[in-house]
């Protein structure tokens, strides 16, 4: 399996860990099931994003 990188870049580390703790507190309202490993990464241009591994 490989990641999954969720389509939505923010400004800051704050509101990627935001989107992360939501990916992780989702219990099955948004996916059917639950990844193995949520992260916060860094684009070059330094905005940052979530990846998920199923």
């Amino acid at each position: 399996m490989g990641w999954v990188y969720y389509l939505r870049l923010v400004d800051t580390r704050f509101h990627a860990n935001c989107l992360k703790a939501r990916f992780e507190a989702a219990e099955g309202w948004m996916y059917r099931r639950v990844p193995k490993y949520v992260g916060v990464f860094q684009t070059p241009r330094g905005r940052y994003g979530v990846k998920v591994l199923w």
